[in-house]
């Protein structure tokens, strides 16, 4: 699982899961009159209200949570998590709203209880799933609520795909010694010696002849250099055979390596090395 995928939407449904444990422990009647050492119980004296509005709203806002840190959505009878979980804090906004309008229950029905309303703890659970759910059903609509919840650190400037640490062997700019050479001679240090028999090697240069600069020696191939970034929302990444499936899901708050570019799209490497054409690039954020 991974927490830095969770969007700001995610944190606001956390907040309001937090928001609605705190309410049930709190008076769910109001008794006009009541005495102040009266015993009123709370949220949790109420089967129903236990049932269809806190564990339904608590329960939601974990499935939407867990499916959203997770590598790839788990589902069931053709819908992920996410969606049951959404569901679950609709199902107990209304169920919090018909306890607000009817408090007491069947009782009022025989008389007597006109004094009783909602309490403090029946209308903060009405507010934390109104906005849990809001918050659930708008996510993945409003870019504002898209963003990820907990920014990702820049990680050190990587090093070329597959090269060498600087001046080891491989790497673009260090001095390569040819076959049978000697390290360097006297009087030019740095400078390769002769290949065996004496001989200069093709390409090195010849007495009296101006020497090549060095930067056009140590000249990369191409000029695109690997660099790391993060997408902002996830994003799928397709196999680079062309195939329309799917072989990852970049998560926003994790760091991707950049290792080619093939126009507009990019060729990442995921952490578990797997290679990939992300054919989404806008909005990305570079390490």
């Amino acid at each position: 699982m991974n927490i830095r995928s969770l969007t700001r939407g995610d944190g606001v449904v956390i907040g309001a899961a937090v928001l609605l444990l705190i309410a049930s422990f709190l008076d769910i009647y109001s008794i006009e009159g009541a005495p102040d050492s009266a015993e009123i119980p709370s949220l949790w004296g109420s089967g129903s209200v236990v049932l269809g509005v806190v564990l339904a709203g608590v329960i939601g806002a974990a499935l939407i949570v867990v499916n959203r840190a997770m590598p790839q959505p788990k589902k069931v009878a053709g819908l992920d998590l996410g969606q049951f979980g959404v569901a679950f804090t609709v199902f107990a906004a209304w169920c919090a709203l018909g306890n607000i309008f009817d408090p007491a229950g069947a009782f009022d029905n025989d008389g007597g209880l006109d004094n009783i309303g909602a309490g403090i703890g029946l209308i903060l659970a009405l507010i934390a799933t109104l906005v849990m759910a809001a918050a659930a059903v708008a996510t993945p609509l409003l870019p504002a609520l898209k963003g990820t919840l907990i920014p990702a650190s820049r990680p050190a400037a990587p090093q070329p795909y597959g090269g060498q640490p600087q001046g080891g062997y491989g790497y673009p700019g260090a001095q390569q010694q040819p076959y049978g050479g000697q390290p360097g001679q006297p009087g030019q240090p740095g400078q390769p010696g002769p290949s065996f028999g004496g001989q200069p090697q093709p390409g090195q240069p010849q007495p009296g002849q101006p020497q090549a600069p060095q930067q056009a020696q140590a000249q990369p191939a191409g000029d695109f250099s690997p660099f790391w970034f993060a997408v902002p929302v996830p994003r799928p990444l397709f196999a680079e055979d062309g195939s329309p499936t799917p072989i990852a899901e970049l998560a926003p708050g994790t760091w991707y390596l950049a290792v080619e570019q093939r126009g507009a799209n990019l060729v990442a490497q995921t952490q578990d090395g797997r290679r990939g054409v992300l054919q989404d690039t806008s909005g990305i954020q570079r390490g």
